[in-house]
């Protein structure tokens, strides 16, 4: 029998999806991490690969909720970069 991934919902557009096919994004003690192996400790939240779902959580602010963080423009920038990567 084989074993399934972990279920995750997006932060953007709140699809439910296997952890696997979502990015990590972390808050560990204050730094804001993308975590693609998501074995990173901290409070995590997840979003699927694409730039479409990256928009959604900005502009809802869902990812800075997710989180408990404040999130600067330099920190959505790097995470922006890293979708645009995959």
């Amino acid at each position: 029998m084989q074993k399934r991934s972990p279920i995750r919902k997006c932060v953007g557009c709140g699809a439910r999806r296997d952890k696997i096919e979502l990015l990590r994004v972390v808050n560990n003690k204050g730094e804001i991490l993308v975590d693609p192996g998501g074995r990173t400790p901290g409070r995590g939240a997840y979003l699927c690969p694409n730039m479409e779902c990256f928009d959604k959580a900005v502009e809802k602010n869902s990812l800075e909720k997710a989180l408990k963080f404040e999130i600067t423009d330099e920190i959505y920038e790097k995470i922006s970069e890293e979708i645009k990567h995959d």
